[in-house]
């Protein structure tokens, strides 16, 4: 039954990549938008943003790379939500084929589209000017912290596609993700924000992941924030699948 799963989902999963290999400008559109932000915040904001003595670029790229994460996910709920108008799982439904496969092939696909954005986005970083100490232990962390919040994203873009009623529907969910990087440390220390902003800005959860990454890439020990980032990633990854799981019952019992 596993070896039956596996080759059913990297079946489907082959499927996905190469329609998104037939139009690659969907890695490129979900880059642009980070790098944009990147580049804006750097050469326009950078030099009035006081960070510690920090490249502003350095203490950006976490903040930037979650963006990424986010603004990605929506083309999984926009694929998935295409896919169940075209009637693809009501036709997985009558082939022997395992029933968790096709949501699964969407899931990696995502992994794999986001991974390619994120590379392209830390290589500009690199050309304007991000460098790092860490050591090749501390970039493992940083792609383990990635793989956990993409994978928590890209569930509850599950749950978006299989509940949306428009295809407009299907994407939107990303808006709040993509902003609430914003709302927390990802351009600037918490500190300066006013008292109640601030608090939110400290207690939810891309703070944690955002400081847990930048100073694993400044080649520092990140303390509690790593094992609150992970928690935070691990919670929403688990409630998300869970969700998608009874949405997809529901929608095909």
């Amino acid at each position: 039954m596993t070896v039956h799963v596996v080759g059913d989902t990297a079946a489907l999963t082959g499927r996905s990549l190469r329609h998104i290999l037939r139009s690659p400008d969907t890695i490129v559109t979900t880059a642009v938008m980070p790098i944009a932000f990147l580049l804006l915040f750097v050469f326009v904001f950078g030099g009035a943003i006081q960070t510690g003595g920090e490249s502003y670029v350095d203490y950006l790229l976490p903040g930037i790379l979650l963006i990424t994460v986010a603004s990605g996910v929506a083309y999984t709920a926009y694929r998935l939500f295409l896919d169940l108008q075209g009637g693809i799982f009501e036709r997985f439904q009558s082939m022997p084929i395992a029933r968790s496969s096709g949501l699964w092939a969407h899931v990696l696909t995502s992994v794999v589209a986001n991974a390619v954005s994120l590379v392209v986005v830390v290589a500009v970083a690199l050309v304007i000017g991000f460098r790092s100490p860490a050591g090749a232990g501390a970039w493992l962390a940083v792609g383990g912290i990635l793989l956990l919040f993409t994978l928590a994203l890209t569930w509850l873009a599950v749950i978006a596609g299989l509940t949306a009623k428009t295809v407009d529907g299907a994407s939107a969910f990303s808006y709040p993700l993509i902003f609430l990087p914003f709302l927390s440390s990802a351009f600037v220390p918490t500190e300066t924000m006013p008292g109640p902003v601030r608090w939110f800005a400290e207690y939810q959860p891309v703070t944690s992941i955002v400081n847990a990454m930048r100073a694993l890439l400044a080649g520092e020990a990140p303390g509690a924030d790593l094992w609150v980032a992970l928690a935070w990633c691990a919670g929403i990854l688990v409630v998300a699948y869970l969700g998608a799981a009874m949405a997809y019952r529901r929608r095909f019992r």
